[in-house]
């Protein structure tokens, strides 16, 4: 366990680093998602667009996630406001 907590420890401030720059980023990084999916999509003629997608979806599930500043649990359901469509 403290090789564990040590890590965490260390690694904190990327994690931090990271949200931030998804919070103060993320509607880029989406836009980029986006476009790389469809590009990806287009170059195998929609033979994995299941797959794309829902890479996709988890993509921006984890973006979503970093770019909000709570208890970093996630499910607990709380404030966090739906997508913008």
């Amino acid at each position: 366990m403290g090789l564990l907590d040590s890590l965490k420890a260390k690694l904190a401030p990327a994690k931090d680093k990271v949200a931030d720059l998804a919070q103060q980023h993320g509607g880029k990084i989406d836009h980029g998602i986006e476009k790389a999916a469809k590009l990806v999509d287009e170059k195998t003629k929609g033979k994995y667009s299941d797959k794309i997608h829902s890479g996709t979806d988890k993509a921006k599930g984890a973006l979503d996630r970093m770019g909000h500043k709570d208890d970093g649990t996630s499910g607990s359901g709380g404030a966090t406001p739906p997508p913008a469509a």
